[in-house]
């Protein structure tokens, strides 16, 4: 398993420290868990996005009913 170095301040670690007990994690989940899902969400923001833009320049679309055939998740 990889370890990664983050400096903080004193106060930020109090912080930090208090936070993982709020939340019943070790300090190293936590951040884990944090940093992965603040990364993940603002993927999926941008990804959604894109393809708003990419809707906006011709406002063609596809029926869910149509899409969940194509990739066979259909009843």
């Amino acid at each position: 398993m990889a370890t990664i170095t983050v400096r903080v301040t004193e106060d930020e670690k109090k912080f930090l420290d208090q936070m993982a007990t709020f939340e019943g994690k070790s300090l190293s989940d936590l951040l884990k868990s944090k940093t992965l899902e603040s990364l993940e969400d603002a993927y999926d923001a941008s990804v959604g996005d894109i393809a708003y833009e990419s809707y906006l320049k011709d406002k063609k679309s596809t029926p869910l009913s149509a899409l969940l055939n194509e990739y066979g998740l259909s009843d």
